[in-house]
């Protein structure tokens, strides 16, 4: 079957989005134009993606369509960016960027015009003061009412709009100012939060260096990424970030892939070994054949898994817009028949309908709905706050406690992230002692981790080093110089063989113990070996067995590393699942399995790598210090502490039922209190009053969460 060659696809970013509702209006309004044939919009990334027959329409005329509604359209770059925009902090967010600010300024005009209105001033001060708070927090929520009007739609903006008006022309300021104020925090909030995202997600896309160096013919010319295509030779020297994918058809190095298999331990390469764009080269020289462009790498797929991972999830909190969608055109709707219809049939005075009919709008105005949710997730946020425990979102907070599953990464999650010596084999005619004692030696000026674990273990052990003379360095082999045994050299199997000596019988058992090991010897003999391993965080055991008895049906590790060193972290921990070798893509595959064996799945993870599976689960959990794994995470553990998962399930679980209380009392009282006001019981006073004292019931219900504390 042949390709169209009229069907293209348009890629762009929208600014100006504030709030689900508008990203839902942008793709309704394009859904139904002439020529296009599929359009979705995310908020989560401000991404626009059209499917269009350019034959019937042209890009100018989709970037029209999106103007046209205000908002702000730029083409999307398809290459990784070279430079990232650091995420603000709290502070930063509400002192120094312009939505911060306005809520801000809001705020201040919300507290002055109380005191002017309790001071007894002159009605017009404390009127301005209120007109300012209701402008500076409304104003996005009208506007985007006002789109979503003109794209047929009637929103929760629009009603929050309406009812504003309504209390401010029925002469109640401070109804006004609450409807405003309350909705335009919980916006600011969520647009602080997938801020972050979007900037951790181009700090992961700066991993690809903008440039490199390649050999064509006889000639070194360093090329733009864009410029360079598959079949080219890349020179890579020691330090530099490998800048495509490819595969090694000169020299010998190590390379730190942990940007992209999450491993802390550096890999060795030599020739015909795969590379990855976006990866450190740390000794050796490299020529790498280019297979993969600047759109097809490892790194630019795991920044797509990202993205498309966090577009589709819909979270539980965003049901009040689906619920709005029918609830405001029936407030409306009804208002409007109340302001007409009697004095049209039935000769009743016009004022006295409109009255109550504003009556209505300003009644339906779901204040205590709005602000149930928000301050219940405040509370159990603040509680959590203090033990350590970071939700960064109603989604998280939600979702924690309906988990059937939850996977874990292993390297730097349930493990250290770093190696150390786990034992010393003496193999030759000598002790332990001397053998870590020569290694170390060698090992003082190489930058490897595990030199690094070496040195540690002979510090620790308080052995004499010696200075080592004529020290040659070989890249993904080893280590060797002259110390006062004669020529003494440490290194891997690989080494090993190119001095002719044979493995030890013992390798293989060493191996499937999960233990990494470093060979040490003279120019022909074999005088011992050192075990490294990734040690189990101190805490892990206790975690998982803590999560064991909060009713979790599935346990289950995902790694990149060896199936035997899975099967023995998978066995000191108590856990029965794990899958190993797995790339980023191949997580992500497990986690979409998982989605069709559970209702719910969560991810705990530390690292890039981790990113897809971390966006691809219903909840995410991020422990450790990386910033993409803490910024997509729906949850992080600030404490570094496994342990603190238990505490975050039982809080989401308290926090969810809360959150259920608080809706249900509130609609209930909403619905009471409009049937009387449309019939006329109810007057403004009343239900003004109701539905303060609402806020009030539901307000102090949700703050009852800071009082959850960790166990």
């Amino acid at each position: 079957m042949q390709s169209n060659p009229t069907l293209k696809t348009l890629q762009a970013q929208v600014e100006g989005m504030d709030c689900p509702n508008c990203a839902q209006t942008i793709q309704s309004h394009l859904d139904g134009a002439s020529g296009i044939r599929k359009a979705t919009v995310s908020f989560s990334n401000s991404k626009l993606e059209v499917a269009y027959n350019s034959e019937e329409t042209t890009e100018t005329e989709i970037r029209q369509r999106v103007e046209a509604l205000g908002y702000r359209f730029k083409t999307a770059a398809t290459t990784p960016a070279a430079t990232s925009t650091k995420s603000p902090s709290v502070w930063q967010f509400w002192l120094f960027t312009r939505r911060g600010q306005e809520l801000l300024l809001a705020g201040l005009g919300f507290l002055l015009g109380g005191w002017a209105q309790l001071a007894g001033l002159d009605a017009w001060i404390w009127q301005i003061f209120y007109s300012i708070s209701i402008v500076t927090a409304g104003w996005r929520v009208a506007r985007a009412g006002w789109i979503a009007l003109k794209s047929g739609k009637a929103d929760m903006n629009l009603l929050m709009t309406v009812s504003a008006v309504g209390a401010v022309i029925l002469g109640e300021w401070v109804e006004g100012v609450m409807v405003v104020f309350l909705f335009s925090l919980g916006t600011n909030l969520q647009s602080f939060a997938l801020g972050r995202t979007r900037r951790a997600i181009q700090d992961l896309m700066a991993l690809t260096p903008t440039t490199a160096t390649v050999r064509r013919g006889e000639e070194e010319v360093e090329l733009q990424i864009e410029e360079i295509v598959a079949g080219d030779r890349l020179l890579v020297r020691p330090g530099q970030r490998i800048a495509l994918d490819g595969t090694v058809v000169s020299g010998t190095s190590s390379i730190d892939e942990s940007a992209i298999t999450g491993e802390s331990v550096p890999a060795d390469k030599s020739i015909g070994d795969e590379i990855f764009g976006g990866t450190l080269n740390q000794a050796g020289y490299l020529e790498v054949e280019v297979t993969r462009t600047c759109e097809d790498t490892t790194l630019a797929k795991i920044v797509r898994l990202v993205e498309s991972a966090q577009a589709s999830r819909a979270p539980a909190q965003q049901w009040v817009d689906k619920f709005a969608a029918i609830y405001t055109p029936a407030v409306i709707g009804t208002a409007i028949a109340i302001a007409i219809v009697p004095p049209l049939l039935f000769a009743q005075p016009l004022t006295e309908w409109v009255y109550r009919a504003l009556v209505l709008l300003v009644i339906a105005c779901p204040c205590a709905l709005v602000i149930s949710t928000p301050v219940s997730i405040v509370s159990a946020i603040g509680a959590a706050t203090k033990a350590g425990v970071l939700f960064k979102g109603g989604h998280g907070l939600e979702m924690a406690g309906q988990m059937q599953a939850l996977a874990f990464d292993k390297t730097g999650t349930l493990t250290q992230g770093s190696p150390s010596v786990q034992q010393v084999y003496v193999l030759g005619d000598t002790t332990a002692e001397q053998i870590l004692s020569l290694a170390a030696s060698l090992e003082q000026t190489s930058e490897h981790p595990f030199a690094r674990a070496i040195l540690e273990r002979s510090q620790e052990e308080n052995l004499v080093l010696q200075s080592p003379q004529n020290v040659n360095v070989w890249p993904g082999l080893g280590i060797a110089g002259e110390l006062d045994v004669g020529q003494v050299w440490v290194g891997n199997h690989r080494l090993l063989a190119a001095y002719g000596i044979s493995l030890p019988s013992e390798e293989a058992s060493w191996r499937d113990a999960g233990q990494t090991v470093v060979f040490v010897g003279t120019s022909d003999t074999l005088l011992g070996a050192i075990a490294l391993a990734d040690p189990l965080r101190v805490e892990a055991k206790e975690a998982i067995h803590r999560l064991q008895r909060t009713g979790i049906e599935r346990l289950v590790m995902l790694t990149g590393d060896r199936w035997s060193v899975a099967q023995q972290i998978a066995a000191d921990v108590g856990m029965k699942e794990y899958r190993a070798e797995l790339l980023p893509p191949d997580k992500l595959t497990e986690i979409k399995e998982l989605r069709q064996q559970q209702d719910t799945i969560g991810m705990v993870g530390d690292g890039i790598n981790d990113a897809p599976a971390l966006a691809a689960a219903d909840v995410s959990f991020a422990i450790g210090r990386n910033d993409l794994a803490l910024e997509t995470a729906d949850i992080v553990l600030v404490g570094d502490d496994l342990r603190q998962l238990d505490y975050a399930i039982a809080l989401s679980r308290q926090a969810v039922a809360t959150i259920r209380q608080n809706i249900i009392f509130s609609l209930v009282t909403k619905g009471v209190f409009l049937l009387l006001a449309s019939v006329g019981i109810a007057g403004l006073i009343a239900a003004v009053v109701a539905d303060v004292g609402t806020s009030l019931l539901v307000t102090l219900n949700g703050m009852r969460l800071f009082g959850v504390r960790s166990r």
